[in-house]
């Protein structure tokens, strides 16, 4: 029994087990990692929306530059180390290109939070979180080896130990001592001391950690990588750049608003980010070994992503009002309709997820780098037209126009550059059952006797009323198969004698 568990979670033993552990592990990392959703809502609750809004500015404004420190490097570095092991040489100079990133990205923040805000205390916020998130994303290019091996238990395993850590020692400063400069200490420490964990792991149990300045390394790599940290650059823009300007532009509480619903935004769609990472290196490898292979992984990830996305979409606009109000209050009313615009985008992100991993293992970085910078420029100038006049409305209107536009061009770009199936019949079938089940869903929890329930206790009716239909739907097609199946051979066998 011990034996069969170990085997099942911590080894590698074929495809779908080897999936299986790695969504496993990366799907519990997120579950704990709600924690840190239960510390964003004391945040807000306790902090008020004003300074809230004045930690969300100075988060945003770090994360969007955050993409300096890594400019796809920790994507190519995966793809690269799981096609073949002879590219684990490479891994030192790797190393040292990340660190050279670090330093510019840190000096880069630095220098632009003097033009992006007059406050000192912001400033400091801003040196404080930037340290904090440049520790996080050098902890990327180390897990980018191990997710290349598949063994993604050991990320799973950080980033528990950091959820746990974060939500006790966050909990207890925002308690006891309540404050946006405090705040963001923790988020620094914790970060640090899960470095110097993983750093010391690494070196010991992985493989020793050295350093390598070969600059043919760091050319082949930023060659490679160049696509997708353009893409980034603009996929970041669009993401925080909203936050930023409402900031800039002193509307502080708006942006604590606006980030109260973004921030639960951001939980639900960490199954994209979960399920694309476990797929992620079987479809580098198939992409090569055998196409029929790859078809059929990535269908499969584009099955879970349409049944994850609709109900999703359905539910989080119905639910709206009191999800907002059981985890804020009601002083944070004017996220309910920001909340029921960006749940559109979340489900449009699910939807994004497999045609950007597809042109990724197809080699096709440079359309994905095309999508982003549209988006982003369509992202910054929606903004500058309608932050001024609707505020936090805007926004939001401006996020889901801009993934929609990306959808449709990502769908287009798969569609006519890599030789693979974006979407056939059984994707089609998909879609039609998840959007019945959704329906469902939909009436019966709307019923008073269900809605009047407690929020967590919809969700979860709803869940379960989403699953059955969908589970129905299935076993009806099984059987609606084996009996025409069986149909052709009675008639087989009537036409030929029974031969």
């Amino acid at each position: 029994m011990g034996l069969d568990l170990k085997n099942l979670f911590l080894e590698n033993k074929g495809i779908k087990q080897t999936i299986f552990k790695n969504t496993f592990w990366l799907f519990l990392a997120k579950g704990v990692g709600i924690l840190t959703m239960i510390l964003t809502i004391f945040s807000a609750r306790i902090l008020g929306a004003t300074e809230f809004g004045k930690f969300s500015f100075a988060l945003a404004f770090v994360w969007m530059l955050a993409i300096f420190s890594d400019l796809g490097t920790s994507s190519i570095t995966t793809r690269e180390l799981a096609k073949e092991k002879e590219n684990q040489k490479e891994y030192p100079a790797i190393l040292s290109l990340k660190i050279i990133l670090t330093a510019f990205a840190l000096v880069l923040m630095f220098s632009l939070s003097f033009f992006i805000t007059r406050d000192p205390f912001t400033q400091k916020i801003i040196l404080i979180l930037a340290i904090y998130i440049l520790i996080e994303s050098f902890l990327e290019i180390i897990f980018a080896s191990l997710r290349a091996s598949q063994r993604m238990e050991y990320e799973a395993i950080v980033s528990i130990f950091q959820s746990i850590l974060l939500c006790g020692i966050g909990l207890f400063i925002l308690f006891y001592f309540p404050s946006v400069e405090n705040l963001s200490f923790v988020y620094l420490f914790v970060d640090l001391l899960a470095l110097i964990v993983v750093l010391l792991f690494f070196h010991f149990r992985i493989q020793s950690l050295k350093l390598d300045w070969n600059k043919k390394i760091w050319q082949k790599i930023l060659r490679l990588s160049w696509p997708l940290a353009f893409a980034a650059i603009f996929s970041a823009l669009y993401m925080y750049i909203d936050s930023v300007m409402m900031g800039y532009w002193g509307q502080i509480t708006q942006t604590g608003w606006y980030n109260a619903a973004y921030r639960i935004i951001n939980i639900t769609v960490i199954p994209v980010a979960l399920i694309a990472q476990s797929f992620y290196p079987a479809l580098s490898k198939f992409f090569i070994e055998s196409k029929e292979k790859f078809q059929d992984i990535w269908d499969l990830l584009m099955k879970s992503m349409i049944i994850s996305a609709i109900p999703l979409m359905v539910g989080g606009v119905f639910l709206a009002s009191k999800i907002i109000n059981f985890l804020y209050g009601p002083s944070f009313g004017p996220s309910i309709f920001v909340f029921k615009i960006l749940i559109l985008s979340a489900g449009i992100i699910f939807l994004n997820s497999p045609y950007v991993e597809m042109l990724i293992v197809a080699n096709q970085q440079k359309k994905v780098f095309y999508v982003t910078m549209v988006g982003g420029i369509i992202n910054v100038i929606l903004n500058l037209l309608l932050i001024p006049r609707y505020s936090l409305y805007g926004a939001a209107v401006a996020a889901l126009i801009t993934y929609f536009v990306a959808f449709v061009l990502y769908l287009f770009f798969v569609k006519h550059f890599v030789l693979a199936v974006p979407f056939d019949f059984q994707l089609t079938k998909v879609l039609i059952f998840a959007i019945f089940s959704s329906g469902v869903m939909y009436f019966l929890i709307s019923r008073s006797f269900i809605y009047n329930l407690n929020v967590i206790l919809i969700i979860i009716i709803g869940i379960l009323i989403y699953s059955a239909v969908i589970f129905i739907l299935n076993n009806l097609e099984n059987l609606l198969k084996r009996k025409y199946n069986y149909n052709i051979i009675i008639n087989n066998k009537k036409t030929y004698g029974g031969k």
